[in-house]
């Protein structure tokens, strides 16, 4: 008897039930995956409203140890950009913004009165988030105090 005649009953791929039971399985691990990837906008914006933060009080810091050198200085020279001095500190302006490494590319800058305010673009069309995600920056008015820099009340707001 030739065995090379014989039909080869060996499974040639996956059964439906095997098949099923692989995408029930994707589906529940897409499910609970979904959930955290979702709010990595909310999480950019927030981690660019602190980023914000940080240049402007390091900028500020900087600004403000210069202009203990130099006391009678009205304006400082920060990486090219000419800064006003206001009792110590940077003068809530563009020029500020500028030296503090914030660019227009990537935020929106207002300059209204004695305030600045900075606001990521990727809210900046987005009146409800505007509102709620920003850093505003403002000068001491008197002599010996520090600067108000202010984020919004909760980060959680910008997502």
């Amino acid at each position: 008897m030739d065995l090379s005649l014989r039909p080869n009953r060996r499974q040639a791929g996956f059964t439906l039930i095997e098949l099923i039971v692989v995408i029930v399985i994707l589906g529940i691990l897409a499910a609970t995956a979904l959930p955290k990837f979702a709010s990595l906008g909310g999480d950019a914006r927030v981690a660019s409203l602190q980023a914000a933060r940080g240049a402007l009080s390091a900028s500020a810091a900087m600004v403000h140890g210069k202009s203990l050198i130099r006391p009678a200085d009205t304006s400082i020279d920060v990486e090219g950009t000419a800064v006003a001095v206001v009792n110590g500190y940077p003068k809530a302006s563009k020029a500020f913004a500028t030296a503090a490494g914030l660019g227009d590319g990537d935020y929106l800058i207002e300059e209204n009165k004695d305030e600045l305010t900075v606001t990521p673009r990727s809210v900046a069309d987005n009146p409800t988030l505007a509102a709620t995600c920003f850093i505003s920056y403002a000068a001491p008015t008197a002599a010996n105090q520090p600067p108000v820099l202010q984020q919004a009340a909760d980060p959680l707001v910008c997502e």
